[in-house]
């Protein structure tokens, strides 16, 4: 029998690409997963018609505090936080970015993992336990994954994470921080467009030579909120086909 069996399950940006894959996999785990995206998920993404009652999808805006209230209202209580939104940049440097897109960006990819912990972390340490798995990307440890705004954003998700697991370890809060590499997602949509020269590249300067699917990291994630990972704490995990080797 599946340890997920029953566990709540919260997780962000759940619409599409690696949210939607973690919310797959954790929803075949026996969970009952809660998916809250800024956008309504396709027909195609719809999980409701194979997972039931399992499953809920909730439309808000987690960059907004009043929003994220509203969710924990719904939502009540929940074991497992996946705060996976984010969005791009175009990998626009200081001269290119505005100062609007710069706060877009700190609001989806930083703001919202802050408001999400700040709502619902109260709720885990009233049962004792409960597991935060914040998405940051190669982009949080190295420069060149994304532009100013998107690295930078990334890179804060590390501290946040890291603080977080010193804060609570004694507190039954497991937290960890995902750090993917080339995954072929709609979000990077762009790289794969016309001729797909770019997506090329990037997979030629990956060590493994290929592109990561948004499974692979959700099988990372689902052994990161398992008793197998009960030893770590505050660990930034690269799954990034190599990248970093280099």
């Amino acid at each position: 029998m599946s340890e997920f069996l029953g566990k709540r399950v919260l997780v962000t940006g759940g619409a599409s690409g690696i949210g939607l894959s973690q919310a797959k996999a954790f929803l075949k785990a026996g969970a009952q997963v809660f998916v809250v995206d800024k956008r309504l998920m396709s027909k195609k993404e719809k999980l409701d018609q194979n997972y039931g009652s399992s499953f809920s999808f909730l439309q808000a805006d987690i960059s907004d505090i009043s929003q994220v209230k509203k969710l924990k209202k719904e939502i009540k209580t929940i074991d497992i936080l996946l705060n996976t939104a984010g969005i791009l940049d175009a990998y626009a440097t200081i001269e290119e970015i505005t100062f609007e897109s710069w706060n877009k960006v700190f609001a989806t990819n930083v703001s919202s993992q802050f408001l999400l912990v700040k709502v619902f972390l109260p709720l885990m340490l009233k049962k004792g336990s409960g597991v935060i798995i914040n998405m940051s990307s190669i982009a949080g440890l190295v420069a060149g994954g994304g532009g100013v705004a998107y690295t930078t954003s990334k890179h804060a998700i590390v501290g946040f994470t890291k603080q977080l697991a010193l804060d609570y370890a004694k507190k039954g809060i497991k937290v960890y921080a995902i750090a993917p590499g080339a995954i072929k997602t709609s979000m990077n949509a762009a790289d794969f467009a016309k001729d797909g020269k770019n997506a090329c590249k990037i997979a030629k300067e990956t060590p493994l030579g290929r592109w990561a699917k948004p499974c692979e990291v959700a099988d990372l994630t689902l052994f990161l909120a398992s008793k197998k990972a009960n030893y770590m704490q505050g660990a930034i995990i690269p799954i990034d086909g190599g990248w970093m080797l280099k």
